[in-house]
């Protein structure tokens, strides 16, 4: 087993240089687990913010040879529990097929007091 943790540079980068955006858990076989650390995005809106931060997972898997179709387990944290609705009328937008298993939180606060959604994930990558 390999683990390597990334920024790739064809997605966007980081906010803080405190953290690795993707950690690679390759195994022998070359499958692999991707933990894609919490993601949050611009925008005015729920709506706005959510669409950016599916944007910015689908280049980060991207970068790793996978795509939202591996993603295997999401966790939401939003800061209006309430929106939940117009947050998932988003997220369906990008995750197609059969749903991954979910979390989904209330937070008082995010990592930045502008955001209003934030959004992890774990890949799995089958074997090439």
């Amino acid at each position: 087993m390999q683990i390597s943790l990334d920024n790739p540079a064809s997605a966007p980068q980081p906010l803080s240089p405190y953290y690795s955006q993707v950690a690679r858990i390759e195994h022998a076989d070359g499958s692999a687990l991707l933990f894609v650390s919490g993601q949050i995005a611009e925008g005015a809106t729920l709506t706005e913010q959510t669409r950016g931060v599916f944007e910015t997972l689908t280049a980060l898997l991207k970068a790793h040879g996978a795509g939202l179709a591996d993603v295997v387990n999401i966790r939401t944290y939003l800061t209006d529990i309430s929106k939940l609705d117009e947050y998932g009328a988003v997220r369906r937008e990008f995750l197609t097929g059969t749903p991954p298993t979910s979390m989904t939180f209330e937070a008082a606060r995010l990592f930045r007091p502008e955001a209003l959604v934030e959004v992890e994930v774990v890949a799995a990558v089958p074997a090439r």
